[in-house]
Parts: structure tokens; sequence; C-alpha cells
């Protein structure tokens, strides 16, 4: 009968210790789709992807799933950057907003669930940036920290 109770004794703590490593995660990084640009592209991007600063906002840099130079993020979710996105569809309505952020020009489109999208423009690649709801709260101020290593890395022309 003591072996009984030990094993009855065990199964809740086994259940406890079952419960919390289920629960705790060893990669909370966000997943997003990699773009797929051409190679003269894709070769900025991957300068851009050395240049791009590992805190913004006093957020850590967490790329997300699956790794690739054409992605970034701080985090978590927070701010997910990707390079080499094919143009927007709203880069051709004359009321959209856009905006300058020392010196790189940014399309700004609101989504449906709270979120913003920037993406570079006058660029030869479009740089892709999304705040998540909770972010976007703070503003754009995330865009001052990426301007100078988008001017470095994506010279100033017409995307492909």
């Amino acid at each position: 009968m003591n072996v009984f109770r030990r094993r009855l004794i065990c199964l809740p703590a086994l259940g406890l210790l079952c419960l919390t490593v289920g629960c705790s995660s060893t990669d909370d990084r966000a997943t997003v789709p990699v773009p797929s640009p051409d190679a003269d592209t894709a070769r900025l991007c991957r300068d851009l992807h050395e240049r791009l600063p590992e805190r913004i906002d006093g957020l850590d840099r967490e790329d997300p799933q699956p790794r690739s130079e054409l992605t970034a993020g701080w985090g978590g979710s927070a701010i997910i950057l990707r390079c080499g996105v094919p143009r927007p569809a709203a880069m051709a309505d004359p009321e959209a907003y856009g905006s300058e952020v020392n010196g790189v020009g940014w399309l700004t489109e609101e989504q449906k669930d709270g979120s913003y999208r920037f993406t570079t423009t006058l660029r030869a690649a479009y740089v892709e940036v999304t705040f998540n709801a909770e972010h976007a709260k703070q503003g754009a101020g995330s865009l001052i920290d990426l301007a100078e290593p988008v001017k470095k890395s994506v010279p100033e022309g017409i995307a492909n």
C-alpha cells in the first residue's frame, strides 16, 4: 500500500510539471512569410539585414521564423521587417498616406486589426515594417531607428 500512495502523490506533481512545460515555449518568435525577390533585391536586403539595430524602442531583436536575411523582428511580433516585398497596391492610390522619416519615404497603411504597415517609397527595394496593434499605439518613432540602415543599404530609385 505504501508504494501505491507514493505513486498517487507523484501524479499531481508530474501533472503540474507537464502542464508547465506544455505551456511554456522555448521560442516565442513570430512567424512571417519570407519574400522571394530577384537576386539584385535580395543582395540589397542582405546588406540591410547586417545593418539593422539590435534594439528598437527598448525592444530586443528577435528575428521571426523561418529565419531569413529578408526578415527581422523586435519584441516578438511588436515590430516585423520584411525586405524585398512586392509593390503594395496602395502605392497606386493618389489618396494614400505617405510620410518621410529622416530621409526615407514611407507609405502608411492601417490594417483591420489595428496594426500599421509601412512600406518604403522611392527605394530600389520595398522594405515593409509592421507594428502590431499594441506597438502602433506608441506611434511611428521606431522608423527613426530604421531610417539610417535603409538609407545606407537600399539606394533611392524605383523598385521592380
